[in-house]
């Protein structure tokens, strides 16, 4: 239909094919066979060009609408596509979530009032596409080569542990000493039982640590350590609060200890929409150095 348009508005099949970036043969072939379709001569045809018929006539105009109405509503797709509007799913943990993620998701909301956003949180792996999660932020490295991603940045860990706990029981002084005292174990993690970190001297460490309480939640193993019931090992910006209120204070801080990449996932590296590529621009840059104390 475009290219009948064409042909009737330019008056000629070459300069038709020309826009179309064609042949000419194969503009004519075009037409020919909707005529021979509709069983119906829309064009006659002579050395000074193309006139149309009175069936042509009737065809042109409703062409000319569809085709009208067909750029119109690409154009819609097109421009919702570029621009941050609608519903972004956004899916994340449930600690990195509540303390880091929604408080950004919040001041996105702000600055793109087209958007809306629908929060999901999950500790387990998530199917973006079977759960139909616009992006995701994740910790760690990315297994899922198909899926689009972008680097924000590193998720530092500490070691704490409550005041009163190393007046009672000891500061430790080496990454040995650790086996000696009451761990508080994130059970979340590969190898939870086990801590790794380097020493000041960038010496590998590993020490086998035991402890009388394990949780698969890190708002109770620092409460555990706030209580003072043993050392804990997690995200540095999980106890960043209660390390500025003196509630925990850091072990071992010569010490280098495990992080975790963070990154922003999104279903395919391409035709990515533009409320995804939006929020994850705005996301990029706000996970440098110190991050977890803003």
């Amino acid at each position: 239909m475009e290219m009948f348009v064409r042909v009737v508005e330019t008056g000629s099949f070459s300069k038709a094919a020309r826009e179309f970036n064609t042949t000419q043969p194969t503009v004519t072939k075009q037409v020919a066979a909707t005529e021979a379709r509709l069983k119906v001569r829309l064009l006659n045809r002579n050395t000074r060009g193309v006139s149309l018929t009175e069936s042509g006539a009737l065809y042109y105009e409703k062409c000319k609408s569809i085709v009208r109405e067909t750029e119109e509503a690409e154009s819609v797709v097109r421009l919702r596509e570029t621009q941050a509007q609608g519903l972004l799913r956004i899916g994340t943990s449930v600690a990195f979530g509540r303390r880091a993620v929604v408080p950004l998701a919040l001041e996105y909301m702000a600055r793109h009032p087209q958007v809306q956003v629908d929060l999901s949180f999950e500790d387990r792996y998530v199917d973006l596409i079977a759960q139909g999660i616009d992006v995701a932020v994740r910790m760690g490295k990315l297994a899922d080569s198909s899926l689009g991603a972008r680097f924000l940045g590193m998720n530092p860990w500490v070691m704490v542990a409550a005041p009163g706990y190393l007046k009672k029981h000891g500061t430790p002084k080496r990454a040995q000493d650790l086996s000696a005292h009451v761990a508080l174990i994130y059970s979340s993690v590969v190898g939870d039982d086990v801590w790794r970190m380097h020493t000041p001297k960038g010496e590998p460490v590993t020490v086998p640590v035991t402890g009388r309480l394990r949780s698969n939640n890190l708002s109770a193993v620092l409460a555990a350590a706030r209580e003072g019931l043993g050392i804990a090992l997690m995200p540095r910006y999980v106890a960043s609060d209660s390390l500025a209120a003196g509630k925990v204070v850091e072990v071992l801080p010569g010490h280098a200890l495990p992080e975790q990449e963070i990154h922003a996932v999104f279903p395919s590296p391409k035709l990515v929409p533009g409320k995804v590529s939006s929020f994850v621009a705005f996301l990029q840059g706000r996970f440098g150095e110190g991050w977890w104390e803003r």
